[in-house]
């Protein structure tokens, strides 16, 4: 599949009237449910910028919300044929997919973030001979746990790979595609916004 930010042709020439799009995806579903691979690529060439643009409007992370519009079209070729067109439009039902699979990203990725903060709080070493320390230390790792949360989903997985993974700006940018002075960026703004939240100053 082409990806769904590349030049696109169909992008250039004046959008048709809803119905029409709508009629005409309707008929693509159809035979995307026979399994005709060329339906299939028809239908993404029409819809892959809109699923695209909802995944990005949600996860913000470019290469999360390309990974996500795969998954999306991977479930339509899958489900097509579960299609209802008395449930609403083709459009509709491909954009609720898009939401709900681009949604379950960011669940994903927060509760993935929450488990690594959790092993990590629990597994410093405490002086068990301080009880209050313990304790300290045990509300301490809930308030990071629940402040990471505050971030979005590219600070989260820059802060964690930098501070619980141990890599450095260079191998967090190299692991995340992403330039380092980007990454710089992700972390700085990610730990004002923690240190805010934590009523650090």
């Amino acid at each position: 599949m082409d990806t769904p930010n590349a030049p696109n042709p169909e992008a250039a020439a004046p959008p048709a009237p809803a119905t029409d799009v709508n009629r005409r995806l309707g008929a693509l579903l159809e035979r995307i449910a026979r399994g005709d691979q060329s339906a299939f690529a028809e239908f993404y060439g029409l819809t892959s910028r809109r699923v695209f643009g909802m995944a990005r409007r949600v996860l913000i992370d470019p290469e999360l919300s390309e990974d996500t519009t795969q998954e999306v079209f991977l479930q339509v070729w899958q489900n097509a044929s579960k299609f209802n067109p008395e449930a609403g439009s083709p459009l509709a039902w491909l954009m609720t997919i898009s939401h709900r699979r681009a949604v379950d990203k960011v669940r994903s990725s927060q509760s993935s973030t929450d488990r690594e903060a959790k092993y990590g709080a629990s597994s410093q070493e405490i002086d068990h001979d301080s009880v209050s320390d313990e304790v300290g230390s045990r509300l301490e790792a809930e308030a990071v746990v629940r402040c990471l949360a505050t971030l979005t989903a590219t600070q989260q997985e820059s802060v964690r790979l930098a501070y619980y993974g141990g890599l450095t700006y260079r191998e967090v940018a190299e692991k995340l595609n992403a330039a380092i002075p980007t990454i710089k960026s992700r972390i700085r703004d990610g730990l004002i916004r923690l240190k805010s939240c934590l009523g650090v100053s």
